[in-house]
């Protein structure tokens, strides 16, 4: 073989070798900065530790706000085991039945004099009456019964309640005012007699507690409390008309008035809840 052909012989040779044998398959590590660079971030303990504390906060807080109000209501005795069933069933015997009629329903409500104070109130409409009773969750007992006909009611007014311009008192929230003698005007001596009982209407708000759960919230359901009383007195003013009056009941969504000015009692009175049945803890020695 001449050096010629050697030649050609070894060029075809690695033509062929270079064609046939696969190019090894490189895969080069990513440098640790590329990793770091293209990789999304995310959020370290540390980070994650700076942005929770504002959620732990209010969820603390919230515990601290609804343990505090639950604290609060555990105080009223209505919410004593078997204390509002008793209280119940202890004004449905007062009842007279041949005077007063059936017992249709029983509301827990609270009641606001003419001065602002407010009064834990038993009220019970029946077939012919409306009852409000002080009953004394404490000792047990019905210490005192108003009695209203109910063919003499003549107006109902519900809605936000307001004072005087120049009056230091507020009070948020809304009530219902029954009157049942447009003609009788309470005169000045009772306007600021804060004992007095000789005004021709009453008026009711929530009780306190009409948020401790879902029986309470029905018996404290002002508004279908109206609706059942409007009811109750346009049936038995149709049964029952009163000569020289005229008949039905007037319903109008207005704001209720409280004529007080300075109120010193009521707010001193209404922020220790002395109208309540309330827990007040030990008192000696």
């Amino acid at each position: 073989m001449s050096e010629k052909d050697e030649e050609t012989f070894k060029s075809v040779d690695l033509e062929q070798q270079t064609e046939t044998s696969p190019e090894p398959e490189i895969n080069p590590q990513e440098s640790p900065s590329e990793t770091e660079t293209d990789k999304p971030s995310t959020p370290t303990a540390e980070a994650k530790v700076e942005t929770t504390p504002s959620t732990n906060t209010s969820e603390v807080k919230a515990k601290w706000t609804s343990s505090v109000e639950q604290f609060k209501l555990k105080r009223f005795f209505v919410l004593r085991p078997g204390t509002l069933s008793h209280g119940i069933e202890d004004v449905k015997s007062l009842v007279n039945p041949t005077e007063d009629g059936a017992v249709q329903s029983v509301w827990l409500m609270a009641e606001i004099d003419h001065w602002n104070n407010e009064k834990e109130r038993l009220v019970l409409i029946t077939e012919n009456t409306l009852l409000i009773c002080k009953y004394d969750f404490v000792m047990l007992n019905c210490e005192q019964i108003q009695k209203i006909s109910l063919n003499f009611i003549d107006r109902i007014f519900h809605g936000t309640f307001c004072f005087p311009p120049r009056t230091l008192l507020k009070r948020e929230g809304e009530g219902v005012r029954v009157f049942w003698d447009k003609l009788n005007e309470p005169s000045f001596t009772s306007r600021w007699n804060p004992f007095s009982v000789d005004y021709p209407f009453t008026t009711f708000t929530y009780h306190p507690v009409k948020s401790a759960n879902e029986e309470l919230g029905r018996l404290c359901d002002i508004e279908n409390f109206r609706e059942q009383l409007t009811l109750a007195a346009q049936k038995a003013h149709s049964k029952n008309p009163v000569p020289g009056k005229a008949n039905g009941v007037l319903v109008l969504n207005q704001p209720i008035l409280i004529e007080t000015y300075v109120g010193l009692m009521s707010v001193i009175g209404n922020q220790n809840k002395l109208g309540y049945c309330l827990a007040r803890g030990n008192i000696g020695f």
